[in-house]
């Protein structure tokens, strides 16, 4: 069953390809998606149907539902140059904490701590708020948040504590 949830997800994902963004459809699908995103790992829990398969097919689905989010917001946005660069900064801490993991424990390392789900959670409000908050106040708290997290998840992965 949360297979199939997970699933749903992928659904709702490739269907905001086809939306114009921030249209009620796209917030409904959004939102949808998110919902199941938060559920399937419930589900799975409960109905003792946590598998390893599960686990990586949720971690693929959250990707590519980032991607196709990606792909329709930000051209519809005017993002400072400074918000690319901080952007960026992120994306190499996490890239390096991906290299570390792999250098110390030989295999991929995912470290699911609680800074790193708030920010997904902060990230996943984010898009929500992007018509009504001005992108340059909304944009700094989660990057700092993200810093935090990106920048804990590799102290964790070096110390051996993920």
């Amino acid at each position: 069953m949360a297979n199939v949830i997970t699933g749903i997800r992928i659904l709702c994902s490739t269907a905001l390809l086809f939306c114009a963004v921030f249209s009620p459809v796209f917030y409904s699908l959004y939102l949808f998606a998110g919902f199941t995103d938060m559920i399937d790992g419930a589900v799975a829990r409960k109905t003792n149907s946590v598998s390893e398969l599960g686990s990586k097919l949720d971690t693929i689905v959250d990707f590519v539902f980032v991607v196709v989010c990606l792909l329709k917001i930000i051209p519809a946005l005017n993002i400072p140059t400074w918000l690319y660069i901080w952007t960026g900064i992120i994306a190499l801490i996490k890239v390096i904490n991906v290299l570390c993991g792999f250098v110390v424990r030989k295999t991929f390392v995912a470290v699911p701590t609680v800074m790193n789900k708030v920010t997904g959670e902060l990230l996943f409000i984010f898009t929500l708020t992007l018509t009504v908050i001005d992108l340059k106040y909304s944009a700094i708290v989660v990057c700092v948040v993200a810093t935090f997290a990106a920048v804990q998840e590799g102290h964790y992965i070096r110390t051996e504590r993920a």
